[in-house]
């Protein structure tokens, strides 16, 4: 590590250390204020875990075909073990896991802030993990984000070189494999600790480190289901404009890449950190041309920000930059407090009303063979029918089609040919618009061979935020 760390290392704290109990302390009070967080996609790989826990392989639907449905390849194996609940227990115990691995990182998030030198004004950067409502919500959302981010965080506070550079090449590379769109920062973590390596050989170890897991998981998933880019790639697809839209905001709201801004800092920032700022920033690169995401909280942004704190960190121990950095802190956090402000009294009990609508519709949905949803997740919490995956998120057939993952082009044809006996769609918000949320959704209601077909079973409880209606055969 850079800096004075002795004399850090001589002022800990026994036994977790001065910085690496702040850390941990900045940490815990969003994650505790929203731990209701989460969202319905984290449902999708806790089915495939029920699944897989049941003996029945890695499908979404227990009697169809195995599909690519989850992008973070091998995530629904690890929650496997603790799925033998159903859904419902995959996703708390992804939950868990993506807390407690949180913890540990912002440990050692703040044990680098403290190694890196004497003056007090570097904690500072923690203010920033204090205040941040993206990394607290989606270490707890049920997602793989948890996990990625704390691999990334642990990626980017290792040691630049000698013997630790190869750890944290490695966890860069494990990272990449989750996120396929983090492969840019991986490679670029990579050439920043090849430039800090002391022979060719090692600068070899540490580019394959961090790329080969990338390249493995598109090779095993071109062997597995014949494309080498998660199914989610095709059922999305991007969209440049959107991606502007989701990633331009969120560089000011989620504080950090707003903190590390200071251009005259640039020039006196040591090589490591000036890596960390530029493989921050291509990712955001990439996610804009991925087009970004209709998730809340910025969660494709959310894994590289810990790494721009330990920017923030080095030029808050510099004199020069000292009080700049600090006043960009400042602002940073004011910024995190104004999405926080927006988002965390909804994003702060987001499962429970989940919960309620699964238990609501377990009795409508009963007896259901077949469900055609947008919704995939909840729905297939609350009932064990074949689910006919209106997104195309597990469905490769649905995925080819046009459109996005809310307005594919299905027609009543093709869904009359999947004979469904149920459907679950979601409700506009307010009169003025159309009846039906989704433009997939409104096409078929109004669909000539799917209207005269259906009745109105079920309407969600009117006290739950989001409303849905179950459409019975």
């Amino acid at each position: 590590m850079t800096g004075s760390g002795s004399s850090a290392v001589d002022s800990w704290v026994p036994p977790l250390g001065r910085g690496a109990l702040l850390g941990v302390v900045a940490a815990v009070p969003l994650i505790v204020y929203l731990r209701q967080f989460t969202v319905d996609d984290a449902l999708i790989p806790a089915r495939y875990a029920a699944h897989l826990a049941r003996g029945l392989g890695f499908r979404f639907n227990a009697g169809g075909p195995a599909t690519d449905g989850v992008t973070p390849l091998g995530f629904a194996h690890l929650l496997a073990p603790f799925a033998g609940g159903g859904p419902l227990a995959a996703l708390a115990a992804a939950r868990w896991l993506g807390a407690l691995a949180w913890l540990v990182a912002a440990a050692a998030l703040g044990a680098r802030v403290a190694a890196l030198s004497r003056h007090s004004a570097r904690y500072a950067a923690l203010l920033l993990l204090f205040s941040s409502a993206p990394l607290a919500g989606w270490a707890v959302a049920g997602l793989e984000t948890g996990l990625v981010i704390s691999l990334a965080t642990l990626a980017a506070v290792l040691p630049s070189d000698g013997p630790g550079a190869r750890w944290g090449a490695g966890l860069a590379g494990v990272a990449a494999w989750f996120r396929p769109e983090m492969i840019a920062w991986a490679s670029v973590m990579a050439l920043g600790r090849a430039k800090l390596a002391s022979s060719r050989r090692e600068r070899v170890v540490l580019a394959a480190l961090s790329v080969l897991p990338w390249c493995t998981a598109a090779a095993l998933r071109t062997v597995i289901f014949g494309r080498p880019a998660p199914l989610a790639v095709f059922a999305k697809p991007s969209d440049l404009a959107h991606g502007l839209i989701y990633v331009l905001p969120n560089l000011v709201f989620t504080g950090a890449p707003l903190a590390v801004l200071g251009f005259g800092a640039w020039r006196r920032l040591s090589t490591w950190p000036r890596f960390l700022i530029v493989a921050a920033f291509a990712h955001f690169a990439v996610v804009v041309l991925a087009g970004g995401d209709f998730m809340p909280l910025a969660r494709l942004l959310t894994p590289v920000l810990p790494s721009l704190l330990v920017v923030v960190a080095h030029q808050l121990s510099s004199r020069p930059d000292r009080i700049f950095a600090a006043a960009r802190v400042l602002l940073a956090s004011a910024a995190e407090i104004v999405l926080l402000t927006l988002r965390g009294p909804a994003a702060s009990h987001v499962l429970r009303d989940r919960l309620a609508l699964v238990e609501a519709a377990r009795i409508p949905l009963a007896g259901a063979e077949r469900v055609a949803t947008v919704d995939i997740g909840w729905v297939g919490a609350a009932t064990e029918a074949e689910i006919i995956d209106l997104a195309g998120v597990t469905d490769p057939e649905i995925a080819s089609l046009p459109g996005g993952h809310t307005s594919k082009a299905i027609s009543g044809a093709f869904l009359t040919n999947r004979r469904p006996d149920r459907l679950v769609f979601q409700l506009a918000e307010s009169e003025d618009e159309p009846l039906y949320a989704r433009a997939v959704e409104e096409r078929l209601a109004a669909d000539p061979l799917i209207a005269p077909a259906f009745h109105e079973a079920w309407r969600s409880p009117a006290d739950l935020p989001i409303h849905y209606v179950i459409l019975e055969r």
